[in-house]
């Protein structure tokens, strides 16, 4: 299968039966060689209009069934790329303070 082929595919989370969007992109880990997520953009009714948003990042594990139009995926909860780069800020401020021996966050 062609990454084209993917981008062309709604994905959907079989939780809820909500339309999650298409795949824009794709994380790879090149040392192995595999998918480690697809990334599917997120937009609300505001931010669609004025270019803001953020996306989801679906982990490979995550998806359930690729069809031939549809790719299913199960989420409870849905990360998006903002939540994963306030995580990660958080925790090398929390690092940065244990390294200091005390935490100041």
């Amino acid at each position: 299968m062609k990454i084209s082929d993917f981008q062309t595919k709604d994905v959907i989370n079989i939780v809820d039966g909500k339309r999650l969007g298409q795949i824009s992109d794709l994380e790879l880990d090149l040392r192995q060689g595999r998918i480690e997520a697809i990334v599917v953009p997120s937009y609300s009714k505001f931010r669609g209009l004025f270019g803001g948003g953020s996306d989801l990042i679906i982990p490979w594990s995550n998806i359930v069934k690729i069809g031939s139009d549809v790719v299913l995926v199960k989420m409870e909860e849905l990360r998006t790329l903002q939540d994963e780069k306030e995580a990660a800020s958080y925790r090398e401020r929390t690092e940065q303070a244990d390294r200091r021996g005390y935490r100041d966050v």
